[in-house]
């Protein structure tokens, strides 16, 4: 009886073990054997990842020196090329202005012997004083002659800060000479060129130009004629507004003040000419 107990005690106890044998095999070995040998050989396979990595980026380096290499030969050679044209162009540019000087002086010389055979030819008598008046002030109108007299000063220049819409243009200019005669200026110059029915204020590249040449700011306007009346008559024109916009807004240059004395040259080789119908 007692071996009988101690027999169904031993398989008591062992068929419980046996019945944990698939919960042991998952506690002793949670991973399956398949994925731990796919597991071992993941690091060769990342390590030849790694290899083909490291060969592409050297390939791409090598690749943009090249590029790099070739560019800066190319560069290297059609340096003194660009130099030589550079070079060319800059001497023609003078060569020209050299010209040009010569040519306005030529001009000018012209214009004062002109000036001189016309002040011969005319008498002193009543008639030859009459038409010798009468010839100044066309020429003062026209901008054949030198004028002087009271009037305006306005200086106007870009903003400050990033360049943009702070900048002068060629609209800019024309709205404030177009108030300026608008509001009864007499004669007008802008950095000492003398503006006349031929003048021409446009934008030629990064630059301003009046009577085809090239100016930078600050721009001097002025402008003769009865300073009591003209600055306010020119804040009742456009140009008054649009002004005080940008220099409000923009915070461009808008100086305006009197003078009592304006000094504004001649047009050179500018003459007056007349016609008569018969």
């Amino acid at each position: 009886m007692d071996a009988h107990a101690s027999a169904d005690g031993r398989r008591a106890r062992h068929a419980p073990d046996a019945s944990m044998d698939l919960l042991k095999q998952i506690i002793e070995q949670p991973v399956d054997p398949d994925y731990a040998a796919v597991a071992a050989r993941q690091p060769d396979r990342r390590k030849r990842d790694t290899n083909r990595s490291r060969l592409a980026f050297a390939v791409i380096i090598v690749v943009i020196g090249v590029l790099f290499t070739v560019a800066a030969l190319q560069t290297t050679r059609s340096r003194p090329a660009a130099a030589k044209e550079r070079d060319q162009l800059v001497a023609r540019i003078k060569s020209a202005q050299t010209s040009r000087d010569a040519m306005r002086q030529q001009a000018d010389s012209l214009a004062a012997e002109n000036a001189r055979l016309r002040s011969n030819g005319l008498g002193d008598d009543a008639e030859d004083q009459q038409l010798r008046q009468q010839l100044a002030g066309l020429e003062s109108v026209t901008g054949a002659g030198a004028v002087t007299g009271p009037g305006l000063k306005i200086v106007v220049d870009d903003g400050t800060g990033a360049a943009g819409d702070n900048q002068v243009l060629d609209v800019d200019l024309q709205v404030l000479v177009n108030g300026l005669w608008q509001a009864g200026a007499e004669a007008i110059q802008i950095n000492g060129q003398r503006l006349t029915a031929l003048s021409a204020i446009r934008e030629a590249g990064q630059a301003i130009t009046v009577n085809y040449r090239s100016l930078t700011g600050p721009y001097e306007v002025d402008a003769i004629g009865d300073p009591d009346t003209l600055q306010a008559r020119l804040l009742e024109t456009s140009a008054g507004p649009w002004w005080n916009s940008l220099k409000d807004e923009q915070g461009m240059r808008y100086d305006v003040s009197t003078s009592s004395e304006l000094h504004l040259a001649a047009v050179p080789g500018l003459t007056v000419r007349s016609g008569r119908t018969r």
